[in-house]
């Protein structure tokens, strides 16, 4: 797991602020989730009716996260429609540089209804997160409006929704990515499809 406490990225001696984290991140030791799962608010996969919810903050450049993807993949196939699964934004911004851009891209192909296929595809290529163009690529595949697209990327319009993530993730006591919450409990276990399964079935 790529951890925010004391992860600085260093350029010519110097540590590299962002407008998500500060000079000191704050660590809260709290292992529920602080904010409520809000389906009118939040990227949920699965029906509402399920009995069982897996919540993700998670980095697209991180390389844990990555890994972690396709574990994810295989604990909703496993658990089908008694699962809903839901994606925050935690993008560690002093440590992957394309971080905070990703989950921009993800919320602008988000508000023309096609959050999960730019997620998913993200995740898939993250070699290539340095590359704005890859990515605008694929949202013309996804027929999304490109200018609308890339005007909004341009003007930051939803960084303002990725940082309230990032803060209800602090408040949750998220310190690293990725950090999941079984049913609203802090997962201590390892991002595996094995070990989120059974913790989800536990509870």
């Amino acid at each position: 797991m790529a951890t925010t406490a004391k992860a600085v990225t260093r350029r010519a001696g110097s540590t590299r602020k962002t407008r998500l984290e500060t000079a000191e991140q704050r660590e809260i030791d709290n292992p529920r989730l602080a904010v409520p799962v809000d389906p009118g608010r939040d990227h949920v996969q699965g029906p509402p009716t399920a009995t069982l919810t897996l919540v993700e903050y998670g980095d697209y450049q991180c390389p844990f996260c990555g890994a972690a993807y396709p574990e994810v993949k295989k604990a909703q196939k496993e658990l089908g429609s008694n699962l809903r699964f839901v994606f925050r934004n935690f993008p560690l911004t002093r440590m992957h540089e394309f971080a905070l851009n990703a989950a921009e891209t993800a919320e602008a192909a988000s508000a023309q209804g096609k959050f999960w296929e730019m997620h998913d595809f993200l995740y898939e290529h993250q070699s290539t997160l340095g590359d704005p163009s890859v990515a605008l690529e694929f949202a013309k595949k996804l027929g999304l409006d490109t200018k609308k697209f890339q005007s909004e990327l341009s003007q930051h319009k939803y960084q303002s929704r990725v940082k309230e993530d990032f803060d209800g993730g602090v408040r949750s006591g998220v310190n690293g990515t990725p950090t999941f919450y079984v049913n609203g409990v802090r997962h201590e276990g390892e991002a595996t499809a094995k070990d989120l399964v059974k913790a989800l079935q536990a509870k």
